[in-house]
């Protein structure tokens, strides 16, 4: 082939690029600024008819992609279809939503719902807890010995029966830490209590046993301390030490042993479906459970660490333990209950799958 030959492939080939691109280049343009505005905005921002022409363009664009890798167009031009039609794909076929319409959804919607739908489990689970507490009070006020069975050393904090009354109650009302320290203590509760949380949800899955075990044993220490405290004629000051932060501290451990107990309700009665099946799917209708009480624990850390220090009034302690109560009630019993049917059910019918 001459020189001459090979400029004339050039220019057809050119001359190729350049028409297939005029004539395709208005619609990726209008698609184009379809995605740019779904980034921006959403996808709710746009009309009927827009609505309907965006998978109509995006299957055009698509197509051009192919011809244009099929008879090697311009390098540019391929580069500008992929990250085209990539950015399209998202908006078609990924359920693009802001990150504060998921965690309002997930608030307003999924967790409460997933709370209510289990409310008998969070019953037994916090009946489980409060046996433990009762079980280690009566039998610390019986033989003070018992205490450190009950309570281990990095939860007492040098509270032991050898502590003298007076340095007792300076743990009650001393509000003398720096905000630094405040910030280790809170830090240090919520990693502890997140553990002890995820764990008694994690477990479940071992038909429930160790679940019930360490919810028990998490109410034993809460006992033993609060026979300590009441031998010395602080019970109810210590109860009000408690709780402030210990209302939505408790009850998001509570929340998880009942997300747990349904892992084990699951395990034991599978119903028609397969054991792995019921498993997966009571998993999927409980994580909200999990994921909700682990932002419970960081809201009790916070109380726990900073206001319940900072304000040792015992009345305001009563005050904030008395208005996080009541909202919590109202939360999953109200909202929970008019949001129950948009929760995954529990036992919802699982197709049988046939093993190999």
């Amino acid at each position: 082939m001459n020189r001459s030959d090979a400029d004339r492939d050039a220019a057809d080939f050119e001359l190729k690029s350049t028409a297939f691109r005029r004539e395709r280049e208005a619609a990726w343009k209008e698609l184009d600024s379809l995605v740019t505005r779904i980034e921006r905005r959403g996808l709710k921002k746009l009309d009927s008819h827009e609505a309907a022409r965006l998978p109509v363009l995006y299957r055009s664009a698509v197509s051009s992609l192919s011809v244009a890798r099929a008879i090697s167009l311009d390098r540019n031009l391929r580069e500008y279809l992929e990250t085209l039609t990539a950015r399209a794909y998202l908006c078609v076929y990924s359920n693009q939503r802001f990150v504060f319409a998921v965690l309002r959804e997930f608030f307003k919607t999924r967790f409460p719902a997933a709370v209510h739908r289990v409310g008998g489990l969070v019953a037994l689970s916090g009946g489980i807890v409060l046996l433990g507490v009762a079980t280690a009070f009566a039998l610390t006020m019986r033989d003070m010995d018992r205490y450190d069975s009950f309570v281990p050393a990095a939860m007492s904090g040098g509270r032991t029966p050898a502590s003298t009354t007076e340095s007792l109650r300076n743990v009650l009302y001393s509000s003398q830490a720096s905000l630094d320290g405040l910030t280790l203590f809170a830090s240090y509760l919520f990693t502890n209590n997140s553990k002890v949380g995820i764990l008694c949800f994690a477990v479940g899955f071992a038909a429930g046993a160790p679940t019930v075990v360490l919810l028990f044993f998490n109410g034993l220490g809460l006992g033993a301390m609060l026979a300590l405290y009441a031998s010395r004629g602080m019970g109810l000051e210590f109860l009000a030490w408690v709780a402030g932060h210990g209302v939505t501290e408790l009850l998001a451990v509570v929340l998880c042993g009942a997300a747990g107990l349904a892992l084990g309700r699951a395990m034991l009665f599978p119903g028609r479906a397969s054991r792995v099946d019921r498993l997966a799917e009571t998993g999927r209708a409980t994580a909200p459970i999990l994921i909700g009480s682990v932002l419970m624990l960081l809201l009790a850390a916070f109380i726990e660490g900073y206001l319940r220090q900072l304000v040792p009034s015992m009345s305001f302690r009563w005050l904030l333990a008395a208005v996080t109560g009541a909202f919590w009630i109202w939360y999953f019993v109200a909202v929970g209950g008019a949001n129950r049917e948009t929760a995954t059910p529990m036992m919802a019918p699982v197709e049988r799958r046939p093993w190999n």
